[in-house]
């Protein structure tokens, strides 16, 4: 606690930041920021680098060092929201998933929401059945390395890629076969497009997991779709709620409400449980924003309420100005075709993968580096299946989907599932830390869960006992910083009003009493003459210069 004081006050004399963004494709972007600069700055040199348009689709998360994640507010100091000491790493990321992405006019765009896509493809968020796996892997080959060729392609060279967190040789010989026979001649761009549009059908397309628990103690996730509200237990989606039908999103504490009117007649309210009170705040957050984004046509319409975080702790809060982006229409083009950044990276990705390829074709009899399997099937389920089926339980996979524990492209532990399993046999939730670290900096073992995400707000053990307290002591120094303020603002005002020369009955009585007159004597006349005589002498020396 005393550090955290310690390091506010470091930072505040600091003019300039050091500021790391860690972008889709994996590079970096650094930059030196000025200690006022608002979120909106750093977005804007980030998406001038990229040289992006379609801007309204994309958000900077972070993580605090409680490893609650965050997505930076734009009309906020950067600095007041960090509270880690500088430099600071941050993550650019899909915040809004276009509900079509293939339709985006930008090719910039469509590779930046394509790298997203990947990612969630291979850290389990987006859950699908084994043909639907081998078709978007197959994609994602074509974009990458082009047409298959025998010479450049030995054996087994779909291994070197880590597609999905854990799958079969059956899997990755699928993979090859499409690559080689059904995907020949189609370009980069093309090869996107197919994998945007076959992605964009998966039940789980857009989702971002929060862990909780249901109000009989189950472990659940909750996510925001382009499409809706979703509840998943393990292999299953128990609710599905369209952003027509959310009515409020409530949080209060650790609790999130969310209630829903699915037909005139029906009223619906769900209830869960977040691991900590900042971890719900994050999720309401979340629930609101993508409302506003998919349902509201301008964000001027969403309701501006503004509440101190000093006493509340439930919904109150909301947006704040600039909070939701004005969205872009996506039929538009925006000037020339930007396809240099994309083809530039894809390049380097080339490059790099061949090397790969090159080594693995001179040890082509040696066993390839593999994940250990973990089944054939993900996930059925088309898009229209989903909407006729809203309102009932649906089968989003034959078996809990359990994520990887690594970060690309280091391969998947095999003890990674021991550990899902051990964690689920002594009731601890599950939790989805991985790209937790990779935000923060810091090394430290993801664990994984019934459904996959690789940044998470982490289960009931994120917060240890010893920093539930420090957190109380925090809140309790705060109210009495607040209480001594105010009793010291009170007094000051008191002094100045019996000073000065107003005559009122109760200044009068408070100016007879013996101890108001050893105070002005005694006290407030020295001090007084101090300030005139320090006043002059200041004076003095402006007129001499």
């Amino acid at each position: 606690m005393l550090s955290r004081f310690m390091s506010g006050s470091i930072r505040n004399l600091e003019r300039e930041y050091s500021c790391t963004v860690r972008l889709l494709d994996d590079t970096e972007y650094t930059c030196t920021i000025q200690r006022d600069a608002k979120g909106q700055y750093l977005f804007d040199l980030i998406c001038h680098h990229l040289n992006l348009l379609e801007k309204d689709y994309f958000g900077i998360r972070y993580v605090d060092p409680d490893k609650q994640r965050h997505w930076l507010e734009f009309s906020k100091s950067i600095a007041k929201q960090m509270k880690s000491q500088p430099p600071f790493t941050m993550c650019l990321r899909v915040k809004f998933y276009p509900p079509e992405p293939a339709s985006l006019k930008e090719e910039i765009t469509r590779y930046l929401v394509f790298l997203q896509i990947k990612r969630d493809l291979y850290h389990g968020r987006l859950l699908c059945k084994t043909s639907d796996a081998a078709m978007l892997a197959a994609h994602i080959l074509q974009a990458e390395i082009g047409n298959y060729d025998p010479g450049k392609h030995p054996e087994g060279y779909s291994s070197k890629f880590q597609f999905f967190p854990k799958h079969s040789e059956k899997l990755e010989r699928r993979i090859s076969d499409i690559h080689k026979t059904e995907l020949i001649g189609q370009t980069p761009e093309t090869s996107e497009r197919n994998f945007l549009q076959k992605a964009q059908m998966l039940e789980t397309y857009g989702v971002d997991p929060h862990p909780c628990k249901d109000v009989s103690g189950n472990p659940a996730f909750l996510a925001f779709t382009p499409f809706g509200f979703v509840v998943l237990q393990g292999n299953r989606r128990v609710h599905f709620l369209k952003w027509n039908e959310v009515t409020k999103l409530k949080f209060e504490g650790k609790t999130f409400h969310v209630h829903a009117n699915q037909r005139e007649d029906k009223k619906i309210i769900l209830t869960y449980f977040a691991p900590t009170p900042e971890a719900c705040k994050h999720l309401w957050k979340c629930g609101v924003e993508n409302q506003a984004f998919y349902k509201l046509e301008k964000s001027s319409q969403v309701r501006t309420v503004s509440s101190s975080n000093l006493f509340f702790k439930g919904s109150r809060f909301r947006y704040r100005a600039g909070l939701v982006p004005s969205r872009s229409c996506p039929s538009i083009t925006h000037g020339p075709r930007l396809t240099s950044v994309p083809r530039t990276r894809r390049r380097a990705v080339h490059i790099s993968i061949m090397e790969g390829l090159e080594s693995l074709r001179d040890s082509a009899h040696s066993t390839p580096v593999r994940s250990v399997s973990h089944g054939d099937c993900f996930m059925p389920r088309s898009r229209s299946q989903a909407t006729d089926a809203s309102e009932r339980t649906a089968v989003i996979s034959d078996e809990a989907y359990s994520p990887s524990d690594s970060v690309l492209p280091t391969p998947v532990a095999e003890h990674s599932m021991e550990l899902a399993v051990s964690r689920q046999i002594n009731g601890a939730p599950c939790s989805i830390e991985e790209e937790k670290e990779s935000e923060a900096g810091t090394p430290m073992r993801g664990e994984g869960g019934d459904f996959g995400a690789e940044e998470g707000a982490g289960g009931d053990s994120a917060l240890s006992e010893v920093e539930q307290v420090n957190k109380f002591v925090l809140s309790v120094l705060r109210l009495l910083l607040v209480t001594i303020g105010l009793l010291f603002v009170l007094l000051l005002l008191l002094i100045i009003l019996t000073e000065s020369d107003l005559d009122i009955a109760f200044l009068r009585d408070i100016r007879q009493t013996p101890e108001f007159e050893q105070f002005h004597y005694e006290y407030f006349c020295p001090l007084r003459r101090w300030f005139a005589c320090k006043l002059r002498w200041v004076g003095g020396l402006l007129i001499n210069k």
